[in-house]
């Protein structure tokens, strides 16, 4: 018998979203006899514990019977049982500073962590997450954005309708101008970008086209692999080269700015990949790009005028082009760059995002757990009984600091 226990979300703000949606508790169940699922009271779920109780599954205020527990976000180092195994996204295969304790933490109390980012299949393509959610949330604001900023037109926000099925119904009478929209990134961020693209039937163009070429109605281009990066040396583009030295490639994105209206960013970043822009950009004669939807938000990151983190009540903030300087958004100029920077975007629809990451962990995840041996799962766990993995060791200095 396996007993998975929900754990109840305690970081701060609290987020709402599910690693298992009530219906799937009770599929999961079905299927699997040798499976018991207890899930820990909450009221910031986006589920009610009574739609759990009504699919007859346990509610516990204690989980120390169980063996694996599942979260979203990390989990207050209080509240860590020693010795258990968890599922969340803990935030420190970068060594992010804000969790080096959370880090300690789970060395301490020889939990083993199994981190949902690392979860990946051999060819390292990640299996689960709720980027499609992200991507597709972080679109409609960047859109909701535009027409707000200019008077154009008018949408909800994504979280007043809770829903991707009445968001896409909110699109039905919508007549967007013809702007030119830039999408960047190849992964599940990028997918959900593109469905709105699809939903709203706004036309797909060519790069070369999106440079030479204006229009009468509005069109997008995705930018990725080739079409963004290029080697310093020799402007070839190889996949797992510029994955392997990211710092020996240029991005390409500096020649669109002056064709793009809306920049729609999903693309993964670290320290070592190439900026779409400069921050110095911003004050060239011909930039165009008045709303940025930075949907994977790194703080100074591929977008450099990103200075934090905004927020689903206040998603939205103003960038000066002449000074850089922070100020509010909505201006009816383009001297101010409108930037969406928020970092829970999957919030705004979390039942969907739910479903979806549930069926996922359920596909792809609980069966491995009955495996003796799992390389995906050995491949996610960054730690445990007392020490890192492996894989992880690069965290000593941070783990063991």
């Amino acid at each position: 018998m396996i007993r998975i226990g929900l754990i109840r979300e305690r970081k701060i703000p609290a987020d709402n979203r599910v690693p298992l949606t009530p219906k799937q508790c009770a599929d999961i169940q079905e299927k699997f006899p040798s499976i018991r699922i207890v899930v820990e009271p909450s009221p910031d779920r986006c589920f009610a514990d009574k739609e759990y109780v009504a699919e007859g599954i346990e509610m516990s205020e204690h989980l120390e019977h169980c063996d694996v527990l599942l979260g979203v976000k990390e989990v207050p180092v209080d509240r860590l049982i020693p010795g258990k195994t968890y599922f969340f996204f803990s935030h420190t295969k970068k060594k992010q500073p804000y969790n080096q304790k959370l880090m300690h933490a789970l060395i301490e109390k020889r939990i083993r962590m199994i981190d949902y980012e690392c979860l990946m299949h051999s060819d390292e393509q990640r299996i689960l997450g709720f980027g499609l959610y992200a991507g597709i949330v972080g679109a409609h604001n960047g859109l909701l954005t535009y027409g707000k900023k200019f008077g154009l037109y008018t949408l909800p926000p994504a979280h007043s309708v809770r829903s991707f099925r009445k968001l896409v119904a909110a699109y039905e009478d919508i007549r967007l101008p013809n702007v030119k929209i830039a999408v960047t990134g190849s992964g599940k961020v990028a997918a959900g970008i593109l469905e709105v693209m699809v939903q709203l039937d706004i036309e797909p163009i060519e790069p070369e086209d999106y440079f030479k070429n204006e229009y009468e109605y509005p069109v997008y281009c995705h930018f990725k692999g080739r079409t963004l990066y290029a080697r310093k040396d020799d402007n070839s583009f190889h996949r797992d080269d510029f994955h392997a030295h990211p710092d020996q490639y240029k991005c390409l994105f500096e020649q669109y700015l002056s064709k793009t209206d809306i920049l729609m960013n999903g693309i993964y970043w670290d320290t070592h990949v190439p900026r779409l822009f400069e921050k110095k950009d911003i004050q060239r004669h011909d930039f165009r790009t008045s709303v940025i939807a930075d949907i994977t938000c790194d703080i100074d990151g591929s977008v450099p005028i990103n200075t934090g983190a905004s927020s689903i009540a206040d998603p939205v903030y103003g960038i000066d082009r002449a000074t850089g300087a922070q100020v509010a958004p909505f201006q009816n100029t383009r001297d101010i760059i409108d930037v969406m920077a928020v970092d829970n975007l999957p919030n705004e629809l979390p039942r969907d995002a739910s479903q979806y990451f549930g069926l996922h962990f359920e596909k792809y995840i609980l069966g491995e757990l009955f495996e003796s041996s799992s390389e995906i799962l050995d491949r996610a766990t960054i730690c445990a009984n007392g020490k890192l993995t492996p894989r992880y060791e690069y965290l000593s200095d941070y783990a063991y600091a």
